[in-house]
C-alpha cells in the first residue's frame, strides 16, 4: 500500500515548514511598507509560530516566537531571512585519529563545531572554534561536507554546517571550559558511546584523515522537498539552545 502524505509528516517536517514559511514573512516584512501586505506577512508568522508550537510541545509559546520572529525584522536587504551559519572540524593526528569534544550542556561527543562569526572567513573560523574548544592548533586542508541541520534533525532552526578536514600541527589538549566537558583524540573503533550519530559523518570523516580524495558530501535535491524520510533520528538535543 502506498503511503499517504499525512502518514508521510513528521515532527520535523513541521519544524522545517514553520521555519520556512516564517523566513518568507520576515522577508517580505523587510522588503515592504504597504500597511496591507504587511499585516498579511505578520499573519502568516503568527501561523507559522503556532506550528512551531504545536511540532515542540507544550514547552514552546507561540507569542513568544511569533514576537521573536517578528522583532527580528531589519529593513530592506540586511532584512532578508537566511539560514544560521556554523563550521565543524575533523581533525586528525599522526595516528590516524579524530579530534572529539564532549559538550557541557549535553554530555554528547562531536567535532568541534562553533558559529560562523562576522570577519573572519570560513577556514578562519574553524582554526580559531579549534583551538578554543580543545587547545589543539591545526591547519585546513579542505572542505569535506555542506548540510542542512534542519534536514538531518540536528536542530530546530534554519542551519547550514560547513565542514572541514583539519591536521593537526601542535597544542596540547585542553577543554574550554564552559563550551566542554572533555576533548580527546579517538580511533574509529573506539568513539565515545555517547557520540553524536557518527553513522551518518565517522566513516566520510576518517576516509579524509587517512588522506582518501573523498568527495564534498551534501544534502542532494529531493524530490518532494517538503517531505522528508521518516526514520531520521532527532538529535536536537545535542543543540539545545537552537
Amino acid at each position: 500500500m502506498s503511503e499517504t502524505p499525512s502518514e508521510a509528516v513528521t515532527k520535523q517536517d513541521l519544524l522545517r515548514w514553520a521555519e520556512t514559511i516564517a523566513g518568507v514573512a520576515r522577508t517580505g516584512l523587510a522588503f515592504t511598507e504597504v500597511l496591507y501586505e504587511r499585516e498579511r506577512y505578520e499573519e502568516i508568522l503568527k501561523v507559522a509560530a503556532d506550528i512551531k508550537q504545536y511540532a515542540k510541545g507544550s514547552s514552546s509559546n507561540p507569542d513568544e516566537l511569533y514576537e521573536g520572529w517578528r522583532d527580528s525584522v531589519i529593513e530592506g536587504t540586511p532584512g532578508y531571512a537566511t539560514p544560521k551559519v556554523t563550521v565543524g572540524a575533523v581533525v586528525g593526528n599522526d595516528d590516524g585519529e579524530i579530534l572529539l569534544v564532549q559538550r557541557a550542556d549535553s554530555g554528547r561527543w562531536l567535532y568541534p563545531t562553533g558559529w560562523a562569526d562576522i570577519g573572519y572567513s570560513a577556514s578562519e573560523v574553524v582554526v580559531k572554534e579549534v583551538v578554543e574548544e580543545t587547545g589543539i592548533e591545526c591547519e585546513v586542508v579542505k572542505p569535506i561536507a555542506i548540510l542542512d541541520g534542519m534536514r538531518l534533525g540536528f536542530t530546530g532552526i534554519p542551519l547550514y554546517s560547513l565542514v572541514f578536514h583539519c591536521q593537526m600541527t601542535g597544542g596540547t589538549l585542553k577543554p574550554h571550559p564552559l563550551e566542554c566537558s572533555d576533548v580527546g583524540f579517538f580511533s574509529e573503533n573506539s568513539l565515545p558511546k555517547e557520540t553524536v550519530s557518527p553513522q551518518r559523518w565517522a566513516s566520510h570523516a576518517f576516509a579524509a584523515i587517512r588522506g582518501e580524495d573523498v568527495e564534498v558530501m551534501f544534502d542532494r535535491p529531493r524530490e518532494p522537498v517538503w517531505l522528508d524520510e521518516n526514520d531520521k533520528e532527532n538529535i536536537s538535543e545535542v543543540f539545545p539552545d537552537l
